[in-house]
Formats: structure tokens, sequence, C-alpha cells
């Protein structure tokens, strides 16, 4: 990817505009702050506990979009009577390669926008932008994986039109309880 690529999601009636950004230093700060969540911290491999891991967590963002095969998206909330956005979440795209026929995508929701859709508005952004983007280099299908305890990725999947496919075992550390598959495909 040569330019940066930002996504937009529209206004929806009960919904303010979503922007889907790569991740800046700049962000390191808010994403210390909406890290502490606790709720967060259970399902997140990469725990952010002051600026250095923030910076380091950015960083490995970065390096993802210019090696080409992750591409982590800030997700920013418009606010009324505001010209700043607010830090809602995070979308990424991984291991992504030309001629392989499947990547995974992952999400995660701050605390303060759980319950608003934002992670499956984002999620079908992502998604959208994925099939256009690599379908021609032999993109298939996307997996999304969640714990099992973990009800609520279970429902954005759902939302963002992710079929349950099988359930998988635990792989722990990064995977400590069993998890669920969850696959879109292009044509879908």
């Amino acid at each position: 990817m040569s330019a940066p690529v930002v996504l937009q999601v529209a206004t929806s009636p009960v919904s303010p505009a979503l922007v889907l950004r790569p991740w800046r230093v700049e962000d390191v700060a808010v994403l210390v702050e909406v890290s502490r969540d606790q709720a967060l911290r259970r399902w997140v491999s990469s725990v952010v506990d002051n600026n250095a891991d923030g910076t380091r967590w950015v960083q490995a963002q970065q390096q993802g979009w210019a090696t080409g095969d992750r591409f982590g998206f800030a997700v920013l909330e418009a606010q009324p009577g505001s010209v700043r956005e607010q830090l809602v979440g995070n979308v990424v795209l991984k291991e992504v390669t030309s001629g392989k026929p499947a990547a995974e995508v992952g999400y995660w929701t701050a605390a303060h926008a759980r319950g608003r859709g934002v992670a499956s508005r984002a999620l079908e952004a992502l998604t959208s932008w994925t099939f256009d983007t690599f379908e021609g280099d032999g993109l298939e299908r996307l997996e999304l994986l969640h714990q099992v305890d973990n009800p609520a990725s279970c429902r954005v999947a759902q939302k963002s039109r992710y079929d349950f496919d099988t359930i998988l075992p635990a792989a722990p550390p990064s995977f400590p309880r069993d998890g669920h598959l969850h696959i879109r495909r292009a044509s879908a």
C-alpha cells in the first residue's frame, strides 16, 4: 500500500459517522487510557499499560502497513459539535498474503462505545475494503476468531455476515480458551 487508506462509514439514523484510518503515534495517550478497561484486557493479546507499551503497539501496526501483511485501523467517531474525533475501537486485517485464499480479521471496541454497533459497522467497512483490495490476489475468505465465552464478539460476527464454521481448541497462551471460527466468503 503506497498511500494511507482511510475508510468512511456514513452516519446512520442512530449512529454517528466513523472514520477508519491507520494508527498514529498521536493516538498513544488515548490508546493507553482505553486499554485500562479490564473487559477489553480480557480479550486482547497485547496489553498496553503505559506510553512505552502504546508506542510499541502503534509502531507494530505501522510496521504491518509497511510490510503489507497486517492492516490495523483506529476507529474514530465524529463527535457532535466538535472538530475532533473520538477513538472508539480498532479493526485489523491480518495474515494477508498474495495467493493465500484466507486472511483473518479482528476488532475491539472501547468501553464507552460498546453496544452501539461500532464493531459491526467498522468490520463491514474493513471487510468490503479487504475484498475490493485483495480478491484479485486470490483472497477468497476472511476468518474471524473469538473465544467461546465472548458472546458480544459472536453477535458482531453474525451481524457482519460471518457464518459460524467450527469450534477451535484452545491454543494457550495467546488463545487460552476454545474459540469460534466464523467465515465470510468474497461472494457473500
